[in-house]
């Protein structure tokens, strides 16, 4: 394999800056903390994968992630009315709050958008839904993926893409 280009099974590490249409910045990576994944694990949204295959350290680029291949289009049906009755009473739960909920594939998070006396709606799509994602890139690592680091994946969740993103710890 050459170690030196991004390819399946490639532990790569990447410096990032994501931003939306409106130009607002959602994320980045920390000065000195790339962002490290293992190349087709579905550890990252798939338009991000896409774009980064072939590339090589040092190798700088812009590019746009359309919502398919990120995360996914916005859902209406994600948004779903909760009884008031399972937050805590003395709770004042407010418009934009957002919970950590446990669902049957693991965690979730769910925004508030309504609130009333008898029903909290909540929105459980990803926040970036639905959004074209704006990327600049800088591979900072490429490198064979360990023994350890390909074991570890069978422990992960079902990854990026249009669900959002598992956690697994890797």
């Amino acid at each position: 394999m050459d170690t030196d280009q991004i390819q399946d099974k490639s532990y790569v590490e990447i410096d990032y800056v994501l931003t939306l249409d409106s130009g607002q910045e959602m994320d980045r990576s920390a000065p000195e903390q790339p962002l490290g994944f293992i190349f087709g694990a579905r550890q990252v949204v798939p338009g991000l994968e896409k774009q980064l295959a072939g590339m090589k350290v040092g190798d700088t680029a812009k590019f746009i992630v359309e919502a398919a291949d990120g995360y996914g289009p916005r859902d209406e049906s994600m948004v779903r009315e909760i009884p008031r009755k399972n937050f805590p009473q003395d709770m004042n739960v407010e418009i934009g709050m957002v919970f950590q909920a446990q669902t049957p594939v693991g965690p979730t998070h769910l925004r508030v958008v309504e609130v009333s006396d008898e029903i909290v709606r909540g929105d459980f799509n990803h926040p970036l839904a639905g959004e074209r994602l704006h990327f600049d890139v800088k591979v900072v690592g490429v490198r064979d993926a360990t023994s350890q680091e390909l074991a570890a994946l069978s422990s992960c969740g079902t990854g990026c893409g249009s669900g959002g993103c598992s956690s697994c710890g890797t």
